[in-house]
């Protein structure tokens, strides 16, 4: 009987760090996410439209503010485009969450964005606002966007 009761307690005592290995895993990749998304922010940055796009899956779904639903990589980048053309266009953000679920195979980042832009009547427009994007890995063991969506703080 004390035997069988070492034993119980040695494996329970064992599966705490099973368990702890499992949640340190996990923190690594919600990190990779987010290291993810500060280099696609900086991608961002340059301006460059392909460059943004190559973040989103082949048929990933964007939600841009105050426009139609975008489809697919290409539809992405025209939107990106659109943004990029926009006089002294600038944007960048900044991961507060992420998380990846027990299978590994999705995850999001949430956080707060700004840009800034000339409007038409010349003047600089400034916006924040927030983010989620869902993340999923690629067969080929990459993270690419499948769900992108932000909208301003501002009315």
């Amino acid at each position: 009987m004390l035997r069988a009761t070492r034993i119980l307690s040695l494996l329970l005592f064992a599966s705490l760090f099973v368990t702890k290995a499992h949640a340190d895993d996990m923190d690594t990749h919600a990190t990779v996410l987010v290291k993810l998304d500060d280099a696609w922010s900086r991608t961002a940055s340059s301006k460059d439209p392909r460059g943004v796009s190559s973040y989103y899956a082949k048929d990933a779904l964007v939600y841009p503010p105050d426009d139609v639903l975008a489809t697919g990589q290409e539809a992405a980048e025209k939107v990106w485009a659109s943004y990029f053309a926009l006089p002294n266009f600038s944007i960048s953000w900044k991961t507060a969450h992420a998380s990846v679920s027990r299978s590994g195979e999705l995850g999001y980042t949430s956080g707060t964005y700004q840009d800034s832009y000339t409007g038409t009547d010349g003047k600089t427009v400034n916006e924040k606002g927030k983010y989620v994007c869902v993340w999923a890995k690629q067969k080929d063991g990459q993270w690419k966007a499948i769900h992108d969506i932000w909208n301003s703080d501002s009315k």
